[in-house]
């Protein structure tokens, strides 16, 4: 990739940021003929954190061409995950989920990032790295252009103008925190996240094949993610009142932990301990809209949830996807502005949502496994047999169920009341991390919401599945876009 493209006066489409959203919807709407250019402030690669793929990247993988290019680089496959919490543990097998081998990767973001970058400017997108953007111009409060200097060189500088502007710029966010103002921290996931990366883990035998391990303590959890043959990244995250307690140095504190985990511990014993403990906090956070005049915000820049169920880059690439499809059928005049981003709300709001709702029940869970498994089935429109819960548990924890509504045109969804219960119900129960300080880690706490999930989730998603957002669906023949129905 050249990384000494120039900067133009004025682009089409501005893509602010080269992570997953922004390479994927570049590309997508590259591939449409549109002219785009990406805007990235590093020069790839780059560290990032997380690692874990849902199988639901393969999909978009083929929409974007690159299926081929991941599959032979290298990547560790993930056929499944292994899941304890609380007194349970059971196997999540993605070969569960249809006759066809299901999937997906622990990748290395840095190498992992850096492949759809490169990809994106084989399609066609002019992309220029080490590139901080100042601010964004509004023009009759819309989006119109925007204010870039070099990283390097503070000498070169610039204003660019742009038909319509996207906004991937991660966490920085940069509409939704310097010009709308409207992200908000969710109070209910104040957890903290340390982690590292260990060589000569001993990896159970029993576990599928590149399996990510999700494992809860008495006052949190752990990740324990292959990136190669016998390396893992293994983190843990706890509530952050937990690090305040904590009178240790960070990685004294992290490693005690790990020892004293009886999971982590165990495949930790013979391993060694590489580099230094890496620590994120308040990452769990919403921006109010997700799009405007001129303008569209994928990705983390509009919302991330807990990586409990690896949703990051799912949510990012799905969002890319929506996306680009919105602004392809816009720009072509198959939609007008305001419908397809009223159709982008919606359906990324709904997409977020369910995960939030469902990480949400994780981290109250109270009532076992099955019971959880019955609960991810309500969270979810589906056909499948009632008691065939399990695969409903796999399907929504694969992201696949994101994917199956926009392409059999999903509902028209009414999301306050949405809202408001989620945050009753993350208000009043307690974080699993931080049940009781005076009980056991096994102790059984009462929920105070008990009929959320049975009176809410189900209702939420029974709906007509021949009723579409405003009356589109995704379309994938020709490149994605909107259909109405």
């Amino acid at each position: 990739m050249n990384s000494s493209n120039m900067v133009p006066e004025h682009s089409q489409i501005l893509v602010i940021g080269g992570g997953p959203a922004g390479s994927s919807v570049a590309t997508l709407l590259s591939k449409h003929g549109f002219n785009v250019t990406l805007l990235e402030k590093e020069i790839f690669p780059r560290y990032h954190i997380g690692e874990s793929l849902l199988p639901s990247a393969l999909k978009i993988f083929d929409l974007l061409g690159v299926r081929e290019k991941v599959e032979n680089y290298g990547f560790v496959k993930k056929e499944g995950a292994y899941v304890k919490w609380g007194k349970d543990n059971w196997t999540v097998d993605f070969n569960a989920l249809g006759e066809n081998k299901t999937y997906s990767f622990q990748v290395r973001r840095a190498e992992f990032d850096h492949l759809l970058l490169d990809h994106s400017s084989s399609v066609g997108v002019n992309v220029v790295q080490g590139i901080i953007v100042e601010k964004v111009k509004f023009t009759n409060e819309r989006a119109t252009s925007l204010v870039w200097q070099n990283s390097k060189d503070s000498s070169k500088k610039g204003e660019i103008s742009f038909d319509y502007l996207i906004d991937a710029s991660g966490r920085s966010g940069i509409i939704a925190t310097k010009h709308n103002k409207d992200r908000k921290i969710h109070e209910d996931f104040q957890n903290v996240a340390a982690w590292g990366y260990w060589e000569n883990v001993n990896v159970p035998d029993n576990f599928p094949k590149g399996a990510i391990a999700t494992t809860a303590t008495s006052k949190g959890w752990f990740w324990s993610i292959p990136v190669k043959e016998k390396t893992m990244s293994i983190g843990i995250v706890l509530h952050k009142d937990e690090f305040k307690r904590n009178n240790l140095e960070l990685k004294e504190f992290y490693l005690k932990r790990i020892k004293e985990d009886s999971f982590t511990g165990e495949i930790t014993k013979n391993g060694t301990f590489c580099g230094e403990v890496k620590v994120e906090q308040d990452y769990s956070y919403s921006a109010k809209d997700f799009c405007g005049p001129g303008y569209f915000i994928c990705g983390d820049a509009a919302c991330f949830i807990d990586p409990l169920l690896s949703s990051g880059v799912h949510l990012g690439m799905f969002s890319a996807l929506m996306c680009a499809a919105s602004l392809t059928s816009i720009l072509k005049g198959e939609a007008t502005e305001a419908e397809g981003m009223s159709y982008y709300q919606k359906c990324y709001k709904k997409a977020y949502l369910r995960m939030m709702v469902f990480v949400s029940s994780f981290y109250n869970q109270y009532e076992g496994m099955e019971s959880q498994f019955w609960k991810a089935k309500k969270m979810i429109n589906s056909n499948i047999d009632q008691h065939d819960i399990k695969y409903a548990f796999t399907s929504l924890i694969a992201g696949l169920e994101d994917l199956n509504d926009v392409e059999s045109k999903v509902d028209n969804v009414v999301y306050q009341e949405m809202l408001k219960k989620v945050k009753q119900k993350t208000e009043n129960a307690k974080i699993f991390a931080n049940t009781q300080e005076n009980k056991e880690s096994d102790t059984v706490v009462s929920d105070p919401d008990g009929g959320f999930f049975a009176q809410k989730i189900e209702g939420y998603f029974a709906f007509d599945k021949e009723e579409a957002i405003e009356g589109f669906y995704i379309s994938t023949e020709g490149g994605v876009k909107l259909s109405r129905v």
